[in-house]
């Protein structure tokens, strides 16, 4: 990975973009000697993040989902229900 100044970023940011869609590699931006940021491409956003909350909120459903499933009415099962709900004996 390559390392760029934020002074370099705010003078050639063309240049530095350029450099990303070339190599694919994520630019990591310092201030000072702390890194500050790292620049990466849409796609590898996409694929990090955006994907990783979608399968969260998917997790997420899914556990709702499986939660109701155990909530039960009663000890009755769902064939004697009906039945009964249909007048049958």
């Amino acid at each position: 990975m390559k390392t760029v100044n934020a002074l370099k970023i705010r003078n050639n940011l063309g240049e530095v973009l350029d450099l990303l869609d070339k190599t694919g590699e994520p630019i990591l931006i310092s201030k000072g000697r702390a890194i500050r940021a790292v620049l990466i491409t849409p796609e590898q956003f996409k694929t990090r993040f955006l994907d990783f909350h979608a399968d969260e909120q998917k997790q997420k459903l899914l556990d709702a989902i499986a939660g109701l499933k155990k909530k039960a009415c009663g000890t009755k099962d769902s064939l004697t229900l009906l039945r009964e709900l249909r007048g049958y004996d």
